[in-house]
């Protein structure tokens, strides 16, 4: 088709090629994006299934603010090293059964 053979087409022709076409667009953009989700996927090593992790319960409190715990895991938090500091053991900071956990 040349632009000649547009110019000549009538208008109710030629909104219903455009909607062709857009929708064309629509569909071949979504599966280009799909192929490229894919693709950075492979490339980052990113797994879509994984399994989730299990929660992480807290282990240690704060006693001059309990809302303040910590797993245990990643660096100790700045209150626990205070604690540390001040002569509490961590066994002192232990929180004591799962039901009082966060």
């Amino acid at each position: 088709m040349n632009e000649r053979t547009l110019e000549v087409m009538p208008v109710n022709s030629l909104w219903m090629l455009r909607e062709k076409i857009d929708a064309l667009l629509a569909s071949k953009l979504i599966s280009e994006k799909e192929e490229l989700e894919r693709r950075l996927a492979r490339v980052t090593g990113q797994n879509q299934n994984r399994r989730p992790y299990p929660k992480v319960h807290q282990k240690y409190k704060n006693p001059e603010r309990p809302d303040e715990t910590w797993s245990g895991r990643g660096r100790q938090p700045r209150w626990f090293v205070a604690q540390l500091h001040a002569g509490n053991t961590a066994e002192n900071l232990r929180i004591s059964s799962p039901a009082m956990n966060h």
